[in-house]
């Protein structure tokens, strides 16, 4: 197991100034209500995430690293050049919704770039050696964004940019891993006809959302010409669970990963799959969380020589997307810390269901169905 002395938590305070504004959730308020809360994809889950890495149990196996802004340059390595410009014009005449749900505010463009910057600077703390792994810590999350269009709460996909700065600096093949409760559209349009980069996306089977966003997340989206069979969607049933998710990775992931042989990693890692997320309810509780840092970490030290960079991505219950956070960590740690989990109690029967109605056609025999038929003559 490759040793981590401390895993370095890129963070730029800047992306904090990123405003959303109030909403109804993740859309416009509502002229219903006295008083609309904060907008979902709002600075108070980032922080929360700085303060349980900052002053919880992992306290002593971390530090804090800077992140930097990107320039327009960089952007255009996975995006359109007039598409990083529109972006920074929009901002300039003041913002607004892009999208139904995704908002600009006047002062974001500098936000945007430290986002961007933060994955970046993780990247280059792995690819230089300094450290086996890195976590940036950011807002706005990325993974929606395409080559040219936002959505999700998503501008510019540090994800990607991470990939990118992999193969730039000659790694062959890079594996990225999205576990955010949404289809990892955004990566998926940047890299699908490419046979460098292997985009595995698990989530929720929403399919697509409209013009923004109409990548499906389904099976047959496989990648194209060179990419062709480089794209592995993991759809999901709502409420999948912490087992659905470890036997994607057990039962998807490891055996492509072994396929490709990859030189790094790059997880997209969201936390909305949460128990008790407003924007997931999959159920996916901190030992499934703790679950997957651990299984990144085996398949780092399998293909990778240990190296890793992960970029946060949604993850939007403020009291609780900052504990399976936490136990992400901890499995990429892989320290045996175990923190117990302050809030989830339902137990992870989802994929239960087969032995469950077995039990239950079994005590449905032809006597008792008679019995009960008998009961209504």
């Amino acid at each position: 197991m490759t040793r981590i002395d401390a895993l370095p938590i890129h963070f730029d305070a800047r992306v904090l100034e990123h405003d959303t504004g109030a909403a109804l959730h993740e859309t416009v308020p509502s002229p219903w209500f006295a008083a609309n809360e904060a907008h979902t994809e709002g600075r108070l889950r980032i922080e929360r995430m700085h303060d349980v890495l900052e002053r919880g149990p992992v306290a002593d196996a971390i530090r804090f690293a800077p992140g930097r802004l990107a320039d327009e340059g960089e952007l255009e390595r996975v995006h359109d050049a007039d598409y990083v410009a529109e972006v920074r014009r929009s901002i300039e005449r003041g913002g607004g919704w892009v999208t139904a749900t995704t908002r600009l505010a006047g002062g974001s463009y500098e936000p945007l770039l430290a986002a961007a910057g933060t994955a970046l600077a993780a990247a280059e703390t792995v690819l230089s050696g300094a450290a086996p792994m890195a976590y940036a810590l950011t807002r706005p999350p990325g993974h929606h964004a395409q080559r040219a269009q936002a959505d999700g709460y998503c501008f510019f996909n540090g994800a990607a940019l991470a990939a990118d700065a992999a193969r730039q600096a000659g790694i062959e093949r890079v594996l990225i891993l999205d576990w955010d409760v949404h289809h990892g559209n955004g990566t998926q349009d940047i890299f699908y006809d490419r046979d460098d980069v292997l985009t595995v996306s698990m989530h929720m089977d929403h399919g697509a959302w409209g013009a923004s966003h109409p990548q499906t997340g389904r099976l047959d989206e496989r990648g194209s010409g060179r990419g062709e069979g480089f794209n592995q969607n993991v759809p999901l049933p709502l409420g999948a669970g912490n087992i659905a998710y470890l036997r994607a990775f057990d039962e998807v992931i490891a055996p492509l990963a072994e396929r490709f042989k990859p030189g790094m990693i790059v997880c997209a890692s969201g936390q909305d799959a949460g128990a008790y997320d407003p924007n997931g309810r999959h159920n996916v509780s901190m030992p499934g969380f703790r679950g997957m840092g651990a299984r990144v970490r085996e398949l780092a030290d399998r293909y990778t020589g240990g190296r890793a960079i992960l970029v946060q991505e949604g993850g939007y219950n403020p009291s609780y997307a900052p504990y399976c956070l936490l136990a992400t960590v901890e499995g990429l740690l892989g320290t045996g810390s175990e923190t117990p989990d302050p809030l989830a109690y339902v137990p992870d029967q989802t994929l239960g269901l087969d032995e469950r109605f077995a039990e239950l056609r079994a005590e449905l025999s032809d006597a008792r169905l008679e019995r009960v038929a008998a009961a209504a003559r």
